[in-house]
C-alpha cells in the first residue's frame, strides 16, 4: 500500500511563489492595459429624446457653454449634447449643460464624432489614431470598440450608414457595430499582396454616401490629382472595388486645394480652385467618376471650408459665403454673403450665423426672414478661420466656435 502524500516545506514555498508570481503578472498586465486607463461613469438618469423645435425662438443668449477642441461640428446623440475635450468625451443636459456621463482615457483625444445615434470617440496608441470606442448618445455607456493600423492625424466623416476615419496614408470605413467594411491606402501588413490599386499615396480629401466613396488622392509619378471612386462595402474589406479611377487634368498637384465637397447618392461634387479657363470650378461626376456638369465657383475658398447636409440640400461654407447645392445634382440653389458657417435648419427654417446675429432664411428660397442678435464676445477673426457650425436640438440652438461649444436659448 502506498504511503500518503505528504506536503514538505518546499513544496508549499514553491506554492506560494507560484502564486506570487501569478499575482505580480496579473498587476503588470493591469497596470498597463486600457482598461486600467479607461474611467467611465454612466447616467443615472438617461438624457430624455430631444422634441423638434416648431419655431425658431424670437432671441437668442447664451444658456451654457463647454470646451470641446475634439469636435469641429456640435456633436449631438441619444437627446444629449456631447462634448470631447483633452482625453474625456461628456454627455450634458442640453437645456441647463449639467454632466449626464462621462467617458475618459489616460491620453488625449485624436477627435469624436456623432454617428448612429451614438458617440464615436477615437484615441491613439503606437499605432496612430486607432483606438475606437462607442458610446450610447443618452447614456454613456460602451458599445463597438475595435483597435486599427491608422495614421497619426484623422478626420472623422459619416453619412448615416458608414463612418470613414481619413489620414494623410490611410483610410478605414466602419459600419454602426465599427466592424471595417474598407481599407484603402497604406497597408502594414497586407493580407493579399497586392490588393490595393496604388501605393504610396497621399490622400488629400474624401466624402462618402452608403453606395459610394471618393477619395481625392497625389501619388507618385502622377503630376496630377487623382480621383477614385469607390464601394464603401466591397465583398473583402482588404481589396478596394473601384468603380472608376482616373486623373482630374484640371484639378493641378498636389497642394491645389482641389477637395471632395460631397457625395449624394451616386453623384460627387469636387471643387478645382484650377478649373480651366473659366477659373475655379465644381464638378460634378457619376458613379464611375466620368463628368456630367460643372458650374462656376469662387476662386477664394477657404482651406476650412465646410460643407453639411441639411434636408434637401447641402450648405456649402466657403470662408464667406454659403452656397447651397441641391442633393439631387448638385445645382446651386441660393446664396448668402457675410455668412461664418453653413448653417442648420431650426423649426421649418434655415439659421446661417453673421457677424453679430444669425440670419433666418426661407429654406426653400433663401429669402430673408429676420434676424436674430447674438453676443458672441468673440471676433470672427479670432476663430482663426474656422467657420461657427450649428445644430438644433430641441430649443436649443448650438454653435461651436473655435473650441468652445455654445447652448443658445
Amino acid at each position: 500500500m502506498l504511503a500518503p502524500e505528504r506536503r514538505s516545506r518546499a513544496d508549499v514555498l514553491a506554492a506560494c511563489a507560484i502564486v506570487l508570481v501569478v499575482l505580480v503578472a496579473a498587476g503588470a498586465i493591469w497596470l498597463t492595459s486600457d482598461a486600467h486607463g479607461t474611467e467611465s461613469v454612466t447616467a443615472v438618469n438617461p438624457a430624455a429624446p430631444a422634441d423638434t423645435a416648431l419655431a425658431v425662438p424670437d432671441t437668442l443668449t447664451e444658456a451654457w457653454h463647454i470646451d470641446s477642441d475634439a469636435t469641429r461640428t456640435p456633436l449631438v446623440a441619444g437627446g444629449a449634447v456631447v462634448g470631447a475635450d483633452g482625453d474625456a468625451v461628456t454627455g450634458h443636459d442640453p437645456t441647463t449643460g449639467e454632466q449626464l456621463w462621462q467617458y475618459r482615457r489616460d491620453r488625449p483625444l485624436c477627435g469624436a464624432i456623432g454617428a448612429w445615434n451614438t458617440a464615436v470617440a477615437v484615441y491613439p496608441d503606437d499605432r496612430g489614431c486607432g483606438q475606437v470606442t462607442q458610446l450610447d448618445g443618452s447614456t454613456g455607456v460602451r458599445q463597438a470598440q475595435r483597435s486599427s493600423d491608422a495614421d497619426a492625424d484623422v478626420s472623422l466623416s459619416e453619412d448615416g450608414t458608414y463612418l470613414t476615419s481619413r489620414g494623410d496614408t490611410r483610410l478605414e470605413v466602419w459600419r454602426s457595430d465599427l466592424v471595417r467594411t474598407l481599407e484603402f491606402g497604406r497597408v502594414d501588413a497586407p493580407v493579399t499582396p497586392g490588393a490595393q490599386p496604388r501605393t504610396g499615396c497621399t490622400l488629400l480629401s474624401s466624402a462618402s454616401s452608403s453606395s459610394r466613396l471618393s477619395v481625392l488622392e497625389s501619388c507618385p509619378g502622377e503630376e496630377q490629382v487623382r480621383l477614385s471612386v469607390l464601394n464603401p462595402a466591397p465583398k473583402d474589406n482588404t481589396t478596394p472595388e473601384e468603380y472608376g479611377s482616373r486623373l482630374l487634368s484640371e484639378a493641378g498637384p498636389s497642394g491645389s486645394g482641389a477637395r471632395v465637397l460631397a457625395v449624394s447618392g451616386e453623384r460627387t461634387a469636387i471643387y478645382l480652385p484650377q478649373g480651366g479657363t473659366a477659373g475655379a470650378t465644381v464638378i460634378v461626376v457619376d458613379g464611375t467618376g466620368t463628368e456630367v456638369s460643372r458650374f462656376a465657383a469662387p476662386a477664394d475658398v477657404s482651406p476650412t471650408a465646410a460643407v453639411e447636409r441639411t434636408g434637401s440640400f447641402w450648405s456649402w461654407w466657403t470662408g464667406s459665403q454659403v452656397i447651397t447645392l441641391r442633393t439631387t445634382d448638385f445645382t446651386p440653389a441660393w446664396t448668402v454673403d457675410g455668412a461664418l458657417g453653413p448653417g442648420t435648419p431650426m423649426g421649418g427654417q434655415f439659421l446661417v450665423p453673421v457677424d453679430g446675429a444669425i440670419e433666418v432664411l426661407d429654406p426653400a428660397t433663401g429669402t430673408h426672414i429676420r434676424r436674430i442678435t447674438v453676443d458672441r464676445g468673440v471676433a470672427p477673426t479670432d476663430l482663426g478661420g474656422l467657420p461657427i457650425t450649428s445644430a438644433a436640438v430641441g430649443s436649443v440652438l448650438l454653435e461651436q466656435r473655435g473650441d468652445v461649444l455654445v447652448a443658445l436659448r
